[in-house]
């Protein structure tokens, strides 16, 4: 803390911005996500795989949102569409493009309605932050283990681990606030990432545990469409020795074969059991990989818990957690052996569906369970009408500070719209849109001219897609009437992909593709 509050001052403080009320007439915001942190790994969600004491404290002692999705998964539109309150294709960042920091935000909005901005953490925007009154940002992806961060003074490497870390930071952004006025912090930790680097303590501790394998890791893809068969993302093929965390042959010395080496997935691998030598090869393989990938996601993900409670911890003790709004999200949904795979991007629940905690005391009633479809379109309209301000007629998403105090609301979303354009692109995942209701989802791979279309209801694991099935025939109408409608509502006019119809009957069986049922 030491280093860092040294380094913090060099920074310097904003000014004061005259005429703003006094900071208890409203509350501080603190906004707290991670990166690629799945709600089935927090266990009020129901986790069959992890404990997290903290975020669960979040949910008990507020609110937890029980549909919360995001409408494009993956990292910096995500991050573009949390400060926009606007969909990809409007704010200019539906890929890894560097995102247009001259743009209105809900920074911007709040620094100028007198509050005491900050962003701390993973930014991952390719610009630098706009609209904070103090910001200390990973570079890119950032390190896990003595990371550097830029600031506008420069750049400067932190000793120690990045979670614990960027906690510092954020209670030391807090500290120095000016004292008449409220705060909003965006503090965004790196973890739980690839290549899921933990500290020493969970690493040992974790790498001691079995991990439950996920009802669809040997999912074989029968009925879906040829986006799932043709990814990269998969446990059994595309997890690398980099990701295992293997010891590097003594011969490969640093250079572009010992890089290969790292990028390369093993097709075999020798362990030791109880001092006697075993090679590991194909389903055994793949159920070895889950574990190695698992053990070390997870560890990550108890120092994210830890320092949530270290947050909370510090902010009562000081009195500053009656006035604060504290919510926990991610950027994205995460696959954790779920369909045999990895990472993001697809519509999938895993991968669509994240976390969203709010804890504001006195407030929100302790214990609340909302099962509203929202989104990460709505965060900047809900810190808007939490300080007492109107969001601007062009954001595209609706305030959650009504579900938050718990009064009624009126003509809440039935569906919502979600597109993914990376393609080609990390992975190999197909681009897509299609329209998620309560009970249904259908998918289109625009690139491929194919359709999925799930039963929420009836198939939650989402493993048969009835887009051909008669039985559905009226749904799958209705479905795509409401997605034509969503699309014209939310103005995407297909400015940044054009349909390449791929030969195929839609969504038709294939034969089996998974790679770890090879």
């Amino acid at each position: 803390m030491r280093l860092i509050s040294a380094f913090l001052a060099v920074c310097g403080a904003a000014a004061s911005v005259s005429g703003a009320p006094p900071a208890p007439t409203r509350p501080n915001i603190i906004f707290i996500m991670s990166d690629d942190h799945a709600a089935h790994a927090i266990s009020t969600y129901g986790s069959k795989v992890n404990q997290t004491p903290h975020l669960d404290r979040l949910a008990k002692e507020g609110m937890r949102f029980d549909r919360a999705f995001v409408v494009n998964s993956i990292c910096t539109p995500s991050r573009a569409t949390i400060l926009t309150g606007k969909y990809s294709h409007l704010n200019g960042t539906p890929t890894f493009n560097r995102f247009d920091g001259a743009q209105p935000t809900v920074a911007k909005m709040l620094q100028a309605a007198g509050y005491h901005t900050g962003m701390i953490g993973k930014w991952h925007l390719g610009s630098d932050p706009t609209g904070f009154d103090r910001w200390t940002i990973l570079p890119g992806q950032g390190a896990y283990n003595d990371p550097a961060f830029l600031t506008p003074q420069g750049r400067k490497v932190i000793p120690g681990y990045v979670t614990d870390i960027i906690t510092d930071l954020g209670l030391e952004f807090i500290q120095q606030r000016p004292a008449d006025k409220p705060f909003f912090l965006m503090l965004h930790h790196k973890a739980p990432h690839r290549d899921w680097t933990p500290t020493p303590k969970y690493r040992e501790e974790f790498a001691r545990r079995v991990i439950p394998e996920p009802a669809t890791l040997w999912d074989d893809y029968t009925t879906r469409s040829d986006a799932l068969r043709e990814n990269e993302q998969t446990v059994a093929s595309d997890l690398n020795n980099h990701d295992l965390k293997r010891a590097v042959p003594p011969e490969l010395k640093p250079g572009p074969e010992r890089q290969k080496w790292f990028d390369k997935s093993p097709t075999e691998v020798e362990i030791e059991i109880d001092g006697a030598k075993k090679t590991l090869t194909g389903r055994a393989l793949a159920q070895w990989k889950y574990q190695r990938y698992m053990q070390d996601y997870l560890a990550c993900i108890q120092s994210v818990d830890d320092n949530v409670g270290r947050l909370i911890n510090w902010l009562d003790a000081r009195g500053l957690g009656t006035n604060t709004v504290i919510f926990y999200t991610s950027d994205n949904g995460f696959f954790l052996g779920d369909h045999g795979l990895f990472d993001k991007r697809f519509m999938y629940e895993e991968s669509l569906r994240v976390p969203l905690l709010a804890r504001w005391p006195g407030v929100i009633k302790p214990g609340g369970v909302s099962d509203a479809l929202a989104l990460n379109l709505d965060f900047p309209e809900t810190f808007l009408e939490l300080a007492g301000l109107t969001p601007p007629p062009d954001m595209q998403g609706r305030s959650l500070a009504p579900l938050l105090r718990g009064a009624p609301v009126e003509n809440w979303r039935t569906s919502f719209y979600y597109r993914y354009y990376h393609d080609p692109g990390d992975h190999n995942t197909r681009a897509h849109y299609g329209v998620r209701t309560g009970t249904e989802k259908l998918i289109y791979y625009w690139k491929k001219d194919q359709w999925e279309c799930f039963d929420l209801a009836k198939d939650p694991q989402e493993l048969k897609n009835v887009y051909t099935d008669p039985a559905y025939a009226k749904t799958v109408a209705s479905l795509k009437q409401e997605l034509a409608r969503l699309k014209k509502e939310v103005k995407d006019d297909d400015q940044f992909a054009t349909k390449q119809p791929a030969a195929g009957v839609h969504g038709q069986p294939q034969p089996k593709a998974n790679p770890a049922l090879r």
